[in-house]
């Protein structure tokens, strides 16, 4: 730092045009103009923009859209008995139902896995099914659960198929003890998901639309939050209408992206 006296000072300033510390500019003088900004090239950072439009970036969500097409014409290879995770056996996979036209419940959940598929991959989510087409045999029901290890959570999707056409709706099956509390809050999700999609809930699953059973061994199986989804029956004439048409599943589809979207804002 240089240091002047005060008397320095002022004589500097008496020899200068314009005034020194806040004199009045003189005649024909102007204050000196301020430069200008350069505007910043950078965008600005919108992080709620960016979680608005990808809620689920970083999640890993496992779908298992039930049975298969292949499974009919291989009733040998889907009856061997396989692990039930439960101490147990039973068979590998069944064919699955079908409304009474023959539209095939294997169809119905692949069509709805796969728009689920996509609405979650936009939401920001990576996915992982548990099989790749609807012509194949299986998976075995152990694998069904199995494949989601390293997921944050399991949806299962199926459709009833009650030998009467009065039963309605859809409803959500847990396991009692695997993951019990989580899964519980993701079938509270789905569930709500689903009703504010318009559809019905099948008042046989209770209040809650929620019933636990021991007897499924994709939920025995899985060690994440796991929820089967029954989404309607098959054999009720209004159902199944809606289960045989594109806009149909697809609206099915986007009540499980919305629940699924709704279980992970309870989690923070």
């Amino acid at each position: 730092m240089i240091l002047r006296s005060p008397a320095l000072a002022a004589a500097l300033c008496a020899l200068l045009l314009t005034g020194c510390a806040g004199g009045t500019p003189g005649p024909g003088t102007s204050s000196a103009p301020a430069a200008p900004t350069a505007a910043s090239d950078a965008p600005s950072s919108t992080p709620t923009e960016d979680e608005d439009s990808q809620p689920l970036a970083g999640l890993t969500i496992a779908v298992d859209p039930g049975h298969n097409g292949g499974n009919m014409k291989n009733a040998s290879k889907i009856s061997r008995q396989v692990d039930d995770g439960r101490g147990g056996t039973k068979a590998c996979n069944t064919t699955g139902t079908a409304t009474s036209d023959g539209f095939a419940e294997h169809e119905f959940n692949w069509k709805v896995a796969d728009h689920l598929r996509t609405l979650l991959e936009d939401k920001g989510a990576s996915v992982i099914m548990s099989r790749k087409d609807d012509t194949g045999i299986g998976p075995c029901v152990d694998e069904r659960g199995k494949f989601a290890a390293e997921a944050d959570i399991l949806v299962s999707i199926h459709a009833n198929g009650s030998e009467s056409t009065k039963p309605f709706g859809f409803g959500a099956i847990i396991a009692p003890d695997r993951e019990h509390a989580e899964s519980k809050k993701l079938a509270t999700s789905l569930v709500k998901g689903l009703k504010d999609a318009d559809f019905r809930a099948n008042p046989s699953y209770g209040k809650k639309t929620i019933i636990e059973r021991t007897d499924l061994g994709g939920l025995n199986h899985a060690t994440v939050p796991a929820v089967l989804m029954e989404m309607g029956e098959m054999r009720n004439p209004e159902e199944a209408k809606t289960m045989k048409t594109d806009s149909g599943r697809k609206r099915y589809a986007e009540g499980l992206a919305a629940g699924i979207e709704d279980y992970f804002k309870g989690r923070g």
